[in-house]
């Protein structure tokens, strides 16, 4: 059915880790999937909030809007 030669290589049980944890298996055309987020740490589906700030910039719109409770001090 499938043209020969011209399609990347289907691993039907591809392993899916997630913080050196395997979570899951899924097709994919990669034998193995590291991720940093999916369903089972996901807010959306958690129902837990967890702000990840990279490089100060949730902490700098707080200060922006005067919203910051308290300041750091390093």
């Amino acid at each position: 059915m499938a043209k020969e030669g011209i399609h990347p290589e289907w691993y039907p049980d591809a392993k899916v880790y997630c913080n050196g944890e395997l979570v899951m298996t899924v097709g994919s055309t990669q034998p193995e999937l590291h991720v940093d987020i999916w369903a089972g740490n996901h807010p959306f589906f958690t129902g837990t909030q967890r702000i990840i700030d990279t490089e100060g910039r949730v902490e700098r719109f707080l200060r922006k809007y005067g919203m910051a409770t308290e300041t750091k001090k390093d």
